[in-house]
């Protein structure tokens, strides 16, 4: 919005305003800028360390509490901010929530999920999100009509509301059973899952799994130094490698960026936020597929279409711009053209949100043994958060210089990641949490890591697992 880059940002606001700065590509070329956006990311990336710890010493909804309390703080220094100083630290602790709680909430979620259901349940954790998203981008087409000028202070304040809802929510949740054995209550866990699976289905053999693999984990005096093992090998390098692919992906270009993207494709401001508005519909429809499909047609199905959807869609955009912009940057977009870069750009944004998106929280959550979950869900978060991070620092920059080419960039990493998953990731729809290791065990490259003593699956014996 204007107003904000008047006061906050005033380089890029005159560089907006200059008619002589054809060049479409470096419009918002500002580290400032960048940094605005980027440190939040850097915030949720060092402060997800500290909630792998708070999420396993006192339980998955105190951590969840700790992110929403910081979250709803962030939220009011920004709404009130005076200066950019204000401003960045307010986005800071904004970071420190986001960090809390995409630490805790996918292992809350996975672990109080029947595993038929763990998949969808789980996703609804990333429907969530894109539905914040459409919100933002309708608030700020909504706010930026307020004449007065101070639409952007309402468009941040209001992300107390949702900061509002999982502090003052998660106060009455209760705790996962997986986390109440590991804290010495099975007890309180047994009638945890008794409560959660209903009272008419048989809890035994699961109660049991649950109990095996605490007793394991209690073994575990360091789990950040046990994560190394050579048995974890394949959870630790889905953990790194699925958060990486995901933010080289190009999403959060599309995503964070999408009225700054627009703006540069020459649409003016209110059509911009519009443009941001369709392709955040389109994320929210998109992920309800995922949500109602993930447990039928598997994980590996989806990131395989998605992967292929998206790099297809990335072709044709980088090609739509280069041909009216070339590397000059210079040039008009007509409607209908307008009209099929936005298209395009919707239908790369729906294969992400039914593969990549969904999936890249879904599948690291529930892949860890107990013993190192919290460890695991940390790495796989601040490698999310470190990407995302690198990203969103350097897009503008990367934008002016690397021109279309930038979309031809985040395809070619497309190719690569689509292919690992063709290659590394076994299916793990419907296998309970705890019989994972048996789909390591099974897998072609996998299981040379995986010895016989390495499997435990308790009650069950790898019933659930067939």
């Amino acid at each position: 919005m204007n107003p904000f880059l008047k006061k906050f940002f005033p380089e890029v606001y005159n560089k907006k305003q200059m008619k002589g700065s054809a060049n479409q590509y470096c419009k918002y070329d500002n580290q400032l800028l960048q940094t605005f956006t980027s440190s939040l990311y850097l915030a949720a990336l060092v402060s997800s360390f500290f909630a792998a710890t708070v999420t396993r010493v006192v339980g998955r909804k105190w951590s969840m509490f700790t992110g929403g309390l910081t979250f709803l703080i962030g939220a009011a220094l920004n709404g009130a901010a005076e200066n950019i100083a204000m401003l960045i630290v307010g986005r800071i602790l904004l970071g420190v929530g986001v960090g809390f709680a995409n630490q805790s909430v996918p292992v809350y979620l996975s672990e109080m999920a029947p595993a038929r259901l763990r998949g969808m349940l789980n996703i609804g954790f990333q429907l969530m999100i894109t539905i914040g998203i459409l919100a933002a981008a309708l608030i700020n087409y909504g706010t930026n009509k307020i004449k007065a000028g101070y639409g952007w202070r309402i468009s941040l304040a209001l992300a107390a509301v949702p900061a509002g809802i999982i502090t003052l929510g998660s106060l009455f949740l209760p705790d996962t059973p997986n986390s109440l054995i590991e804290r010495g209550h099975p007890e309180a866990a047994r009638r945890m899952l008794n409560r959660i699976r209903g009272s008419d289905v048989d809890i035994s053999e699961e109660y049991a799994d649950l109990v095996v693999a605490s007793e394991e984990s209690k073994l575990v005096q360091h789990p950040w130094r046990n994560i190394l093992q050579r048995k974890y090998r394949p959870q630790l390098t889905m953990a790194i490698m699925i958060p990486f692919f995901q933010q080289l992906t190009g999403i959060n270009v599309i995503m964070f960026y999408a009225p700054v993207l627009f703006e540069t494709l020459g649409f003016k401001g209110d059509a911009s936020l519009m443009s941001a508005v369709i392709t955040g519909l389109v994320n929210v429809f998109a992920t309800l597929v995922s949500v109602f499909t993930v447990d039928r047609l598997g994980r590996r199905k989806l990131f395989l279409q998605g992967g292929s959807q998206m790099l297809v869609s990335q072709l044709v955009v980088g090609t739509l711009i280069a041909v009216k912009f070339g590397t000059s940057g210079v040039g008009e977009m007509p409607k209908g053209y307008a009209a099929a870069v936005v298209l395009f750009i919707c239908l790369y944004v729906a294969g992400f949100a039914w593969s990549w998106g969904p999936l890249g929280w879904l599948v690291p959550s529930e892949i860890f043994p107990l013993e190192i979950r919290p460890a695991g869900q940390s790495i796989n978060v601040s490698v999310n958060m470190l990407f995302t991070f690198v990203i969103a620092q350097a897009f503008l920059t990367m934008l002016c210089h690397m021109k279309f080419g930038l979309f031809y960039f985040f395809a070619g990493w497309v190719v690569i990641m689509t292919v690992f998953i063709a290659l590394f990731l076994p299916e793990t729809k419907n296998v309970p949490i705890e019989e994972m290791v048996l789909v390591w065990k099974g897998h072609w490259f996998w299981r040379r890591y995986i010895g016989d003593a390495d499997v435990h699956v308790g009650a069950n014996n790898g019933k659930g697992a067939a």
